[in-house]
């Protein structure tokens, strides 16, 4: 009965041709503004782990903040709810590297998906590893299978070379004990998490483990059924920066996007998709990637709601 989502896929990405090209790819960031806005992909993963897709839906690309979940997963799977006492769980309502509301909130971010409380998650999972970016990539391979998923040099040099807003929220969290790795070790070790390339496949499967209520594809557990579930809610309240209302309004799936252009998206107990296209909009969404899961959601009637 699942295979029956490659016709809707088909179909999708059909229907949505014309709107891969919209939108600008992330020219913040030197080493993605040449990513063309007229590539697209898009995968379904089952909980089995079998993974279909249409379009480039097997071409790298960078993964950008979309891997804030998996640093999370696996910094929740280890420290549990202390993780809470250092960064919240509400929306933001404000840029993803906005420097403003940590002020008045005495460096503790509003969620782990701005990237204050990416740089939190990192700085935790680096104190607990040693490793945080090797201890991301190693499961993203375990997860998807693919043991050639590895980080971009030439990416994650052009966002150090460009991090200094990174660096000012870093240091200012330093500032009220809420980071304790070194500021420079914290920056690389967060851009080396930032430019792992993925495919949509990729992502897809190693995405499955919220959808199979925190279960590795091995079988084994990394999550209680809670802790995956209260991933799932910070990804649908906070997941699509500051426009999550309007995506869970449209699409009404737990979904995680990256300025790279891909989105992730979680259908608990049933599947996981990722969908890939680099033209943004305003606010750091792939506009043929919301589309898209709009659409599959639309078509195939499947929502938390």
């Amino acid at each position: 009965m699942m295979q029956s989502f490659l016709p809707v896929l088909e179909r999708v990405a059909e229907e949505i041709e014309g709107l891969a090209g919209r939108g600008r790819p992330a020219d913040y960031i030197p080493a993605l503004a040449a990513a063309d806005p007229r590539s697209f992909g898009m995968a379904v993963a089952e909980v089995d782990g079998s993974v279909y897709g249409v379009g480039e839906w097997q071409r790298p690309f960078s993964t950008q903040s979309v891997t804030k979940v998996f640093t999370l997963a696996l910094t929740l799977a280890k420290e549990g709810d202390a993780l809470w006492e250092h960064v919240g769980r509400e929306p933001s309502g404000n840029p993803f590297n906005s420097l403003v509301q940590l002020e008045y909130e005495q460096g503790i971010p509003r969620n782990p998906f701005i990237n204050a409380g990416a740089l939190v998650v990192t700085d935790r999972l680096h104190r607990l590893t040693g490793d945080a970016s090797g201890s991301l990539r190693d499961f993203l391979r375990a997860e998807s299978g693919n043991d050639d998923l590895d980080f971009d040099r030439d990416v994650a040099a052009s966002e150090t070379e460009h991090g200094d807003r990174n660096a000012a929220l870093a240091h200012f969290m330093a500032s009220y004990g809420n980071i304790g790795t070194p500021v420079p070790t914290l920056l690389r070790e967060y851009f080396r998490q930032c430019s792992i390339e993925a495919s949509c496949a990729d992502l897809a499967v190693a995405t499955g483990f919220l959808a199979r209520h925190g279960v590795r594809a091995d079988g084994s557990r990394l999550l209680t059924r809670s802790q995956a579930k209260q991933i799932n809610a910070v990804m649908l309240t906070c997941g699509t920066y500051d426009a999550a209302g309007d995506f869970a309004y449209r699409v009404g799936l737990p979904g995680k996007s990256g300025v790279g252009g891909a989105i992730i998206a979680v259908v608990p107990g049933r599947c996981t998709l990722c969908v890939w296209s680099p033209g943004l909009d305003e606010r750091g969404n792939s506009v043929a990637g919301v589309v898209a899961l709009d659409r599959f959601t639309t078509i195939t009637g499947l929502s938390v709601f």
